[in-house]
């Protein structure tokens, strides 16, 4: 028995339109993606899930939420919806799972995007430290931790993991997720999840062959759109260029002064590079937004 997925979906003015789906990273949900939705609205329609375990989806009935089950999850979720040749975006734990939907599925997939995805490469230390939740215990000590701490401490911890800047979280958006965070706190599964979700990115970072990541970046032939923050602290810039050379129709957009979460801290670039992606006027290229611009601003070279 396969539980449905929480979603949210925003109608385009468009009719014609083609769909949009996004997937969260590890402990994200469907909110993720509010700021970057209000700007591609008007290009596609847009459905955010709720990664089994995650937001407001039920865990699945055996606890496994291995990237291969998530992805499965929501290759389900979109036949049984009826929603097919989507623009499929992932940001961290959900790229990886988007990439492995994009080469197992490509019928499903007309481009896809991945936002710092979460592909294997020594991981530097504050990724070290969020792999420590997957070791056995380490939920309930962490959950003890947790309720030690009031619900903004929690969040400040958290902004400070995954922004560069946290100062660019609006106080809206801080009163959603610490609600969001509350309510997650009352559910027995929310800390067993967390750590089966860090496991499940050490397995994928510990395949080899045909079945790693790298490999399947390989069979991905979907137009694919790359985004990186220069100042992620858990995704490791160097990795931007071998994820560009591993894609065979690839863009890279990289974002100084941005972390994880390059969709919430700068969505209008990211939100410019998708429709260009989605409209199929982006060639294969690198373009770096300055810092120093304004949201929407790029500029750089882009090579052939």
């Amino acid at each position: 028995m396969h539980h449905p997925l929480a979603a949210e979906y925003v109608r385009s003015p468009a009719p014609a339109a083609g769909t949009a789906v996004f997937l969260h990273g590890l402990g994200g949900w469907t909110h993720n993606w509010a700021h970057l939705i209000d700007l591609l609205r008007t290009s596609a329609h847009c459905l955010a899930l709720d990664l089994p375990g995650f937001g407001r989806s039920a865990p699945p009935p055996d606890g496994d939420v291995t990237v291969e089950r998530q992805a499965a999850a929501v290759a389900r979720h979109l036949d049984r919806t009826g929603h097919h040749r989507v623009h499929l975006v992932g940001n961290s734990l959900g790229g990886l799972i988007a990439l492995r939907l994009a080469a197992q599925r490509p019928d499903l997939v007309a481009t896809l995007t991945l936002i710092s995805p979460v592909l294997p490469t020594f991981p530097p230390a504050p990724a070290l430290r969020v792999a420590l939740l997957g070791l056995p215990g380490a939920p309930r000590l962490h959950s003890r931790l947790l309720a030690a701490q009031s619900p903004d401490r929690q969040l400040d911890d958290l902004y400070h993991l995954i922004y560069a800047n946290p100062a660019l979280v609006g106080t809206e958006q801080r009163s959603v997720e610490a609600r969001e965070r509350r309510r997650r706190a009352e559910l027995p599964y929310a800390q067993d999840m967390l750590a089966e979700g860090v496991r499940s990115v050490v397995h994928a970072f510990l395949r080899r062959g045909e079945a790693s990541a790298w490999h399947l970046a390989r069979r991905v032939t979907a137009p694919t759109l790359l985004v990186y923050g220069r100042d992620d602290a858990l995704v490791p810039f160097r990795t931007a260029p071998r994820a560009y050379a591993a894609f065979r129709d690839a863009r890279l957009l990289t974002l100084p002064g941005v972390g994880h979460v390059a969709m919430q801290e700068r969505p209008a670039p990211v939100a410019t590079a998708i429709r260009a992606l989605i409209t199929g006027s982006s060639p294969r290229g690198a373009v770096t937004v300055p810092e120093s611009r304004a949201p929407g601003a790029c500029s750089g070279s882009t090579r052939g």
